[in-house]
C-alpha cells in the first residue's frame, strides 16, 4: 500500500487528508447524532407531565435543557414563560422557533464539510492523474519518439506510469463514494430530527398557551 502511495506522487497527499478528515467527521457525527443525545422518546411527555401545575423550578429547567437537544428547545420555551408570564402564543413560538434554529445549527454541523469532500475527492483524483500523465509523456519524450528508435522511451515504462497514475483517480473515487453515502444518510437523519422537533415544539407550545398566568 505504502509503494502504491509512494508511486501515485504528491497529489495522493490531499486525497489522503482528506480520507483522514472524512473518517473522523463520520465518527464524530455518528457519536452526536444518537437519538438518546437528540430526541429521548418521552422527553416531551415527561416536561408536560413535570409542568402540568406550573413552570417547574430553574433547577428542572437547566436539567431539562442539559438533557438533550430537544430539552435545550423545551426549556427555551419554559424561559420565556418565566421572563413573561403573559407571554403570547406568538411569542412562546417565536422563542421555541429561535431555539429550534440554533438546534438545527449544531445537527448540521460539519455536514458541510463531508459533503464538500465527497465533492472534492474526485477532482483531486482526476488533477493527479492528469499531473502524473503529463509527467509521464514529458519523461517519454526521445530524440526517436515512443521506443520506436533506440534512445526512445519505454513503452512498458510508460504503460506502468499510466497505471500508477489511474491510482489517483481510484483512490479519489474511493474517498468520495463513502463521504456522499454518509452525507445523504446523516443528512436524511437530521431532517428527521428536525420534523420531530417542529412538531414536539408545536405541541409544546400550546401546552405552555395553557400555562399562561
Amino acid at each position: 500500500m505504502f509503494s502504491i502511495i509512494q508511486a501515485a506522487g504528491w497529489p495522493i497527499w490531499p486525497l489522503i487528508a482528506c480520507s483522514v478528515i472524512g473518517l473522523a467527521l463520520i465518527i464524530e457525527r455518528f457519536i452526536s447524532l444518537k437519538t438518546a443525545k437528540i430526541i429521548p422518546p418521552k422527553l416531551l411527555d415527561e416536561a408536560i407531565m413535570v409542568s402540568r401545575n406550573g413552570v417547574p423550578s430553574p433547577d428542572v429547567v437547566k436539567q431539562l435543557e442539559q438533557n438533550s437537544t430537544l430539552g435545550g428547545v423545551l426549556a427555551s420555551g419554559f424561559r420565556a414563560l418565566n421572563a413573561n408570564p403573559r407571554a403570547s402564543e406568538e411569542d412562546l413560538r417565536a422563542s421555541l422557533e429561535s431555539a429550534g434554529r440554533q438546534a438545527a445549527a449544531q445537527l448540521q454541523r460539519y455536514l458541510g464539510a463531508l459533503a464538500t469532500i465527497a465533492s472534492a475527492a474526485p477532482l483531486l483524483g482526476l488533477l493527479g492523474t492528469v499531473i502524473g500523465m503529463i509527467e509521464i509523456f514529458g519523461s517519454q519524450g526521445g530524440n526517436g519518439g515512443m521506443g520506436t528508435v533506440p534512445g526512445g522511451g519505454n513503452p512498458e515504462q510508460l504503460a506502468h506510469g499510466i497505471s500508477i497514475a489511474l491510482y489517483n483517480t481510484a483512490f479519489g473515487l474511493i474517498v468520495a463514494i463513502p463521504a456522499l453515502i454518509f452525507w445523504r444518510y446523516f443528512r436524511g437523519r437530521v431532517d428527521g430530527y428536525l420534523l420531530t422537533m417542529e412538531i414536539s415544539a408545536d405541541r409544546f407550545a400550546r401546552h405552555l398557551h395553557h400555562l399562561r398566568k
